[in-house]
Parts: structure tokens; sequence; C-alpha cells
């Protein structure tokens, strides 16, 4: 805000000063010249501030999923929320789109794993959990299970489960 606050002085300076340079005062284009100086060199730090709040932004998507904790949220303009739900949704589009017809959860495995199965203790009720095979696993507070690793990620990442090193 402080810089568009300088910005906008720094416009109205120059939009006066070159009034009175088509005038015949030479001696202020040099003034001119320097303010429009620091106005591109403005322009140029916000631009990069915000850049780097779409990249932070967008590192959010593959660390906390599709849902961001109400804390992220809330340090968030309204134009970034919306920013961050077409990327969710774009992103989501491409991951349909390759991997067959189930799709291809490219947040999944961000690191490689280790192992293919992990242990896991529910940090609160979740309910119902359904794996691959078809087996429901009921998902309640201090629970302990051996599940696959891609399954349990994105409730590990949204604090349901916690894994468990042995």
């Amino acid at each position: 805000q402080q810089a568009l606050e300088e910005m906008r002085q720094l416009y109205e300076q120059n939009q006066a000063d070159v009034s009175e340079a088509k005038s015949g005062r030479a001696d202020l284009i040099f003034l001119i010249r320097f303010r429009h100086c620091c106005l591109l060199r403005n322009q140029r730090c916000i631009l990069a501030y915000l850049y780097d709040r779409l990249l932070r932004i967008r590192a959010l998507r593959w660390e906390y999923g599709s849902v961001l904790p109400n804390t992220i949220q809330f340090h968030m303009s309204a134009e970034e929320v919306e920013w961050f739900n077409r990327y969710k949704k774009s992103l989501a589009t491409y991951m349909r789109s390759v991997g067959g017809e189930e799709g291809l959860d490219l947040t999944q495995d961000i690191k490689p794993p280790k192992s293919l199965y992990i242990e896991v203790r529910c940090l609160r009720d979740y309910g119902e959990f359904e794996i691959d095979d078809g087996t429901t696993i009921l998902l309640k507070k201090n629970s302990q299970h051996f599940l696959p690793r891609w399954k349990c990620e994105q409730l590990i990442r949204q604090g349901v489960l916690e894994h468990i090193l042995s």
C-alpha cells in the first residue's frame, strides 16, 4: 500500500511538472525522468512481490492439498483465494487427463517412498476409509493401522493421521 501511495504521488508530481515543462521549463525534464524511473522501479518491486506470493500459494496447493487451513486463508486476499481455486481446478483437470480412467494424483509422492506401506496413528475421528482392495477401515482417534502410503499421505497432510516412525 505504501508503494502504491508513493507511486500515486510521484505520478501526480510528474503530471504537474510535465505541463510546466511543455510551457518552456526544460530544467524539469531530468526531474521528470528521475521520478519516472522511480515509478518503474516501484512497479517492478510490486510485480516481483506479487509473483513471489503466487509461487508460495501454488506451493501451498502441493503441500496442503485442495483445502487450505483457515489460518492460511485468513492471510490471503480475495484475489489470491480466487487464483488458488483456479489453479486447483486447472491442476485437477490435468491430473484427470493423464493416467487412464482414474487419473493420476501428482501430489501424492512428492518425495520417493522408502516403503509402500507405513504405520499410522489416527489423531481424530475420521470415519470409514476404503483402500484399493475394497477393505474398509474405521479411523478412530488413537487407532493404529498399516496402510498403503499413497492412500494416506493426503490425510497425514490434513492432520487426520500421523506417520509412526519405528
